[in-house]
């Protein structure tokens, strides 16, 4: 007969039940606890059971505590939950839901206290002999036979650390009392030092009798035992109501910091690695919603300072169609998970990652995931926002980028953890040295039993993750040789692959043909199984409103009128005839192939014209885009610049100007008068600002809570972009804050932001200190920013995957998205191209999917013996390009603006396989050196702060690097002309200049050095 749910003993079960459910949900382990009770239907555990092992234990305690209080059971259901609670393992559960063993507040702090400081201390703690400790605390009963069992099983499979991590999560959820038994066990094991951790007394072999009494009070707290007795009478127990309780020489506060009396540092009681009892879950979860984002800080692992991470968190839930693109993988199969920004792909790799570790656990097998990313910032968000906070609870997760502060090798890094999170490239340079050099210093393909590629379209020739699943290919093209031919030797394990993309783009194909050709590419790089998810499974996915602004055209334009007065006398003056419009791309280029062919002939005339005349188009594009005092102001910044070229410092002599310099100083000086009059003018300015301010007030007036994103083209506009909405008083009145967010590679004569700007910036916006950012492409795709309402390209297309990226900033619902055309762009046209190849990538992603099975696996294999041939064939070239390498006499170098000759290949040598740079005397006395701020870069083994340049025309040749104490000038060759064979010619890159340049000799060249010093100490 069933009891009835609401009678007073029910009633006040329940009641109590749900007041301590965040307890219960971490005290109770479902499995044993199911086997004792009786009063549950077998499908209603079969449900439970299953809720255990895909969404975790606290989840599957929910469902059962669900299960308990909300159905009618048989009479006697009460007593038979507690006996099923103490005879599974649970007595602490137990007593919260038993209204005659309530244990009291102060024993319950106590408890909280110790639980906590355990899980401060689990990284020391699980330095120990698990199996003794294990056997000793079954003696001391605060293991059962299944702990012990489960625990000895762990330990065996998997390692003493993980049979540690386990008996210390089991230990933690014991009635009060265990702690004292915990010391007791550590002692009879031997674990003294570990003692001395817990306690801060001095234990030895010598003094072994004292350390039982040492032992039990280890937080000046009374003995576990020595509280039960006592726990009527909390007026004579002053340590308990004291606002904090010593650990040690250390102690916990009220609101749970570890503290240091002789130290202002504090450490986080919840932030622990694993994950042991959250003692006090109800105010855990309420500091959780109260905590400010303003108080939330970014790690500071790149910047050399300590930082919080987020809270760790062990729950992964997923939506439905996450779910349904998961399972695939889930079952050991590769795949592309292809969802739009914003749709929550990471957290779905965060899910299955978590599932392939615990299944291969479980499994007895070993398991490694390696997540890679395309840029430095992705390293460190996927560790703070993702793995890191879902998983560093359950496993060991470590990030590494060239940020890194790291000071121990790659492969150890491997090697110690579950979950390594790193740039490819990084990857790849560890995969070379463990071919080419060391093998016990790389990495192997086979040391990962997942590997997650995040923005897995960027898998293509030339990329560094192309390069990763080419030795994946070849691998696994090997291992179906050895099955065929069933010889002794075993195929090598090789990962499973997991690729996350928003578009994969149509790879510039014009027709569907190609579009579905370059789709299976992608899933042959990736050695997908399937790309996901099933075409028209998830149904169509809400996406911003978008509209296309267009800017009308100026009627006049003076300020362009008078920049392209002064290009043409530029061009009759160098003999030059553009067949292009002046201000335009394709003009762009055209300087450019002039620049470089002069430079090879050494024509300084046309040489230096042609690189004038890119400084005036590029003044026009800004002209057209942002204001014209931004544009003014460039140009007379570049003409300072090259006229302070020429100004040497006071102990050297003034550098010579040309008669073509004098010309085209003197031009702009005859002009600057006109500009300036003109850029004062606001009626001229360009229609395309008038659009912005508009598109932008309007959404910030009709939204309470607006948050935008401006892309514009390169970082000057987006940094006078910022500066023209502060300049802007109606921007203010209408609540906006604007800041720009700029790449992080030095590549233009703009300052790039460094990794910690980038997330300040960041920070800010999404705590709302900042309501609108002004990015150039960096914002696009991978990192993750705050939910916009409002995404804005200004002037700005690029290809299809680069507007899905930046479409899908708006994440919120009801946002729009804007295209500005600014003049003469013709923007709209290039985007509604975008859309086109768009919908053809849909169609072609479809067409992919529907294949016969037969039919995609035979395409995939086909294009995958393609990539292995082409790469192969690269390699060969490279490897006959290695061989024919010259000797370095034979290459010589001339600076790129003046013809100066400069030095032999003789003259340089390499540091750290990377920089080039000539330490003679004679080089020395070619160059002047010049302080640059900009630089003041710090990196491992040396810094730089200032520039090297031409004595003869004041050309930039390099930067000055201080290396280990030397000075040594290094090289930029793309400020140099190469003659090679006879042969001149131009390059961007060291690497592809096919000559062998010999290491830096640090000893001979600190020998010299120490020899010609006169400042000998005394």
């Amino acid at each position: 007969m069933a009891s009835d749910p609401n009678t007073d003993e029910a009633l006040r079960f329940n009641s109590l039940v749900e007041c301590f459910r965040n307890r219960l949900k971490n005290l109770i382990q479902v499995e044993p606890v199911l086997d004792h009770i009786h009063f549950i239907e077998r499908e209603q555990k079969d449900l439970i059971l299953h809720k255990a092992r895909t969404d975790g234990n606290s989840r599957a305690a929910d469902l059962l505590i669900d299960t308990v209080i909300k159905n009618q059971h048989p009479a006697g259901w009460i007593r038979d939950f507690l006996n099923a609670l103490e005879a599974g393992g649970c007595k602490h559960a137990a007593q919260y839901v038993d209204t005659e063993d309530l244990p009291s507040p102060s024993l319950e702090a106590n408890n909280d206290y110790v639980v906590q400081l355990v899980g401060l201390l689990v990284p020391r703690l699980i330095d120990m002999k698990t199996e003794d400790v294990c056997m000793f605390c079954r003696a001391e009963g605060i293991l059962t036979e299944e702990d012990k069992d489960n625990i000895m099983t762990e330990t065996r499979n998997h390692g003493s650390i993980k049979g540690a991590r386990l008996l210390l999560r089991r230990i933690a959820v014991k009635p009060p009392g265990w702690f004292s038994s915990f010391l007791e066990a550590l002692k009879k094991s031997e674990h003294f030092n570990l003692i001395r951790e817990l306690t801060g007394a001095t234990t030895t072999k010598d003094n072994e009798d004292d350390t039982a009494a040492e032992s039990e009070k280890p937080c000046v707290l009374k003995d576990d035992d020595e509280l039960a007795e006592n726990q009527d009478k909390p007026e004579e127990d002053p340590e308990v109501t004291d606002t904090s309780v010593s650990l040690g020489e250390m102690s916990l506060d009220s609101s749970g910091l570890l503290t240091d009396p002789d130290s202002s540092i504090e450490v986080s009681s919840r932030d622990t690695d694993v994950d042991l009892y959250c003692g006090c879950a109800e105010e855990t979860e309420k500091n959780k919603e109260q905590e400010s984002p303003d108080e939330a800080s970014e790690p500071g692992c790149s910047d050399g300072g300590a930082a919080a991470e987020e809270p760790l968190d062990t729950d992964i839930v997923l939506r439905d169609y996450q779910m349904t693109v998961a399972i695939p993988a889930m079952e050991g199969k590769n795949i592309i998970i292809c969802l739009p920004t914003g749709s929550g792909k990471t957290r779905v790799a965060v899910y299955i990652t978590k599932e392939h570790l615990d299944s291969r656990a479980q499994l007895g097998l070993p398991g490694k995931v390696v997540v890679l990313v395309n840029k430095v910032p992705l390293v460190e968000q996927h560790y703070i926002k993702e793995f890191g906070k879902y998983l560093k609870r359950h496993y060991r997760v470590e990030r590494v980028s060239g940020d890194s502060q790291l000071k121990i090798s790659f492969s150890e890094i491997v090697a110690k953890n579950d979950i390594i999170i790193c740039t490819a490239q990084i990857l790849e340079n560890a995969f070379k040295v463990a071919k080419s050099f060391d093998e016990d210093e790389g990495v192997r393909l086979s040391d990962f039993s997942l590997m997650v590629i995040d923005e897995c379209h960027h898998t293509q020739k030339g990329e560094a993750y192309n390069h990763v699943m080419i030795r994946y290919l070849r691998q696994k093209l090997r291992n179906d040789k050895l099955r065929k031919v069933q010889e002794a030797e075993k195929p090598i394990p090789i990962p499973q692959i997991l690729g996350l993309t928003a578009s994969p783009g149509v790879g510039g194909a014009k027709n569907p043909q190609k579009a579905e050709e370059h789709i299976l590419k992608i899933c042959a790089n990736l050695d997908a199984f399937k790309i996901m998810p099933p075409a028209g499974q998830l149904g169509d996915m809400k996406g911003p409103y978008k509209y296309v602004a267009r800017a009308e055209q100026r009627r006049e334009d003076p300020f362009g009128d008078v920049i392209k007065g002064i290009m043409n006398e530029i061009h009759a003056h160098a003999e030059l005839s553009p067949s292009c419009d002046l201000g335009t791309q394709n003009y762009e280029q055209w300087a450019v192939q002039n620049e470089q062919n002069a430079a090879k002939e050494e024509n300084q005339k046309v040489r230096v014209c042609a690189e004038h005349l890119r400084q005036y188009n590029e003044a026009l594009y800004q002209n057209n885009t942002i204001r014209m005092s931004d544009a003014f102001n460039f140009l007379c910044k570049y003409h300072d610049q090259e006229v302070k070229k020429k100004m040497a410092p006071e102990e050297e002599e003034a550098i010579g100007l040309t008669d073509t310099e004098i010309f085209l100083f003197n031009l702009f000086t005859v002009k600057k008068k006109k500009l300036q009059e003109v850029a004062s003018k606001p009626e001229f300015e360009n229609n395309g600002l008038s659009t912005l301010r508009i598109s932008i007030l309007k959404e910030f007036t009709n939204r309470p809570e607006a948050r935008g994103i401006i892309f514009t083209k390169t970082r000057r506009s987006a940094i006078a972009l910022q500066q023209w909405i502060q300049e802007n008083k109606k921007f203010e009145d209408t609540g906006v804050k604007a800041s720009y967010l700029i790449g992080g590679g030095d590549q233009s004569v703009v300052k790039p932001m460094t990794s910690k700007e980038q997330r300040d910036v960041l920070t800010k916006f999404r705590t709302g200190e900042i309501n609108l950012l002004i990015a150039t492409t960096v914002a696009e795709e991978g990192l993750d920013i705050k939910e916009c309402n409002l995404v804005i390209r200004y002037g700005l297309v690029t290809n299809e995957i680069a507007m899905i990226q930046a479409r899908g900033r708006g994440r919120a619902e009801d946002s729009s998205y804007i295209l500005v055309e600014v003049e003469g762009s013709g923007v709209a046209e290039r985007e509604t191209v975008n859309e086109f190849r768009e919908k053809m990538m849909s169609k072609a992603i479809k067409r992919v999917q529907s294949l016969d099975r037969k039919v995609y696996e035979n395409k995939v294999r086909e294009l995958q013996l393609q990539a292995i041939m082409e790469e192969r064939v690269r390699t060969q070239k490279k490897k006959q390009k290695v061989m024919n390498k010259e000797d370095p006499s034979r290459v010589s170098f001339s600076c790129r603006n003046c013809s100066t000759k400069v030095c032999t290949g003789e003259n340089i040598e390499k540091i750290e396989n990377m920089h080039h740079v000539n330490v003679t005397d004679d080089f020395k006395e070619l160059f002047i050196v010049r302080e640059n701020t900009s630089l003041q870069e710090r990196l491992l083994g040396y810094n730089t702060n200032s520039t090297i340049a031409c004595k003869g025309c004041g050309n930039t040749w390099g930067s000055m690097m201080l290396y280990r104490g030397i000075d040594c000038p290094c090289l930029n060759i793309k400020k140099f002309v190469v003659t090679y064979n006879n042969k001149q010619n131009t390059y961007d890159q060291w690497s592809e200049l096919a000559i062998r340049f010999p290491a830096f000799d640090y000893c001979k060249h600190v020998d010299l050095v120490a020899g010609n010093s006169e400042d000998d100490d005394d």
